[in-house]
């Protein structure tokens, strides 16, 4: 008889959660990434004027990478309480503290109004907002993975990933549309909050969608289970020990898979916005175009990618990323200092492409790594505490490495390096796409590693 991870649930049930963590997860990022994009654009001269451009744009991206700093503060409060009190309830609390902090840096007064202290608040919201999406993501891939049909899970959890190139993908067409019909001082003075302030309206909306949806049947029967046996009680009241007790190896390799997929993306979406402006004498409306376009191809791309997860395996389709990625830096930015729009469209969207065979899996194998008792927690906490040393300061490295030497070759070399830590850490990882979610043990780690065998007749058929 199958189980309720294996059996395929009602296709409108499984859409509607589908719909609500995507929709969720958009706005999230959104929030996140506009942030990101207006730290290159308006944040050095706006906060920080009395700073050279280039060191105002590093003190911009400073604060950017606070957010990072509080996202795995986020992962083990979040983790901890959505192991004990389910998904749900914890993924309205994320959304509504990611979109109270971006509304609230719209009202933000500038360095001219207030002086020090608009930086010093600015930072404030950005730690809220770190905070509130060290949070999210593990939580809106597992309401997925949980609820979904096994033989497809790295198709269906990948759609919560598309939450980023889409969030992107919104961020970046609201500032390239302020920018192209507002001058560049009537930008700097008041369109820049625009996109900020509209954050309120898109939260009211996300936050109808996800609590008309329910919680996931694997945590149910889970935590049912953990009623009716008193020794799973330990785990449950700490799921952080019990990750760190039989699960630290994949708390491990969650982090080294951060690596590339990380630093990639921030190299290329956002550190882009800065170089492309500074070294290639591209404009900003160009910039942000290319960024845009390739933003929508990206999000074509995750699902393509979560579909061959469940035909290849998780590892096969994540190796193809990292070692794609690694290779396509040098064209990268040989591509960029052509200076043309039609380079630097194929420079972005070529390494999206690429990250894209990394973050597609990636819901799905971190899901698979874990106990059902101790995922949110082990999930949230190895994708988290990589962002601290991946995404958090590859635009400020990739900032300062363009200062001190003047070329883009030390920041490929970079992005290179972070390539080749994520290959050793996949191929040390143990493939995972036939885990049965409901057949982990949360005692052990050696249930926690117990494959679940699967028609591979059916697995082909899935796609």
């Amino acid at each position: 008889m199958s189980s309720p991870s294996t059996a395929p649930p009602a296709p409108n049930n499984l859409k509607r959660i589908v719909a609500a963590s995507l929709i969720g997860t958009t706005i999230e990022w959104y929030d996140f990434f506009l942030y990101g994009s207006a730290a290159a654009l308006v944040f050095n001269e706006l906060f920080f004027p009395e700073s050279d451009p280039l060191v105002g744009t590093l003190l911009s991206f400073l604060t950017y990478a606070v957010g990072f700093a509080a996202r795995p503060i986020g992962a083990l409060v979040f983790g901890h309480y959505g192991d004990r009190l389910g998904r749900k309830k914890l993924l309205v609390l994320s959304l509504l503290m990611m979109g109270t902090a971006t509304f609230a840096i719209g009202l933000l007064p500038t360095h001219a109004t207030i002086g020090s202290m608009a930086p010093i608040l600015l930072t404030a919201l950005r730690l809220v907002q770190g905070f509130a999406l060290g949070g999210e993501w593990g939580g809106a891939v597992l309401l997925v993975s949980e609820h979904g049909d096994a033989r497809r899970r790295g198709f269906w959890a990948s759609w919560p990933q598309t939450g980023a190139p889409a969030g992107q993908l919104l961020a970046t067409g609201v500032l390239a549309l302020l920018t192209a019909v507002l001058s560049e001082s009537a930008f700097g003075a008041w369109g820049w909050r625009i996109p900020f302030l509209l954050s309120g309206v898109l939260v009211i909306v996300g936050l109808w969608i996800r609590l008309s949806v329910d919680e996931s049947p694997v945590f149910k029967e889970a935590l049912k289970r953990a009623e009716e046996r008193k020794a799973d009680a330990p785990a449950e009241r700490m799921p952080l020990v019990a990750v760190l007790k039989h699960h630290w190896r994949d708390v491990l390799v969650a982090m080294g898979a951060r690596m590339a997929e990380n630093i990639s993306y921030y190299v290329i979406t956002a550190f882009i916005l800065v170089y492309a402006t500074t070294s290639a004498g591209v404009s900003k409306q160009t910039a942000l175009n290319a960024v845009l376009i390739a933003s929508a191809l990206h999000f074509a791309v995750i699902p393509a990618w979560g579909a061959l997860s469940d035909r290849w395996g998780r590892r096969p389709v994540y190796l193809i990323g990292a070692v794609g990625v690694g290779l396509w830096m040098f064209p990268f930015f040989a591509l960029i200092d052509t200076g043309g729009f039609g380079a630097l469209l194929l420079a972005v969207t070529v390494g999206l492409v690429m990250h894209g065979a990394m973050y597609a899996p990636q819901a799905a194998f971190f899901s698979e790594m874990f106990a059902t008792r101790m995922r949110y927690s082990g999930a949230s906490i190895g994708a988290q505490f990589a962002s601290v040393a991946a995404g958090a300061p590859a635009p400020l490295i990739a900032t300062a490495l363009l200062s001190s030497y003047g070329t883009s070759t030390p920041i490929a070399l970079y992005v290179i390096a972070a390539s080749l830590l994520t290959v050793v850490a996949i191929l040390a990882a143990k493939e995972t796409r036939h885990r049965d979610l409901t057949e982990v043990s949360p005692e052990t780690e050696e249930g926690a590693r117990t494959p679940v065998s699967v028609d591979k007749t059916e697995d082909a058929r899935a796609l």
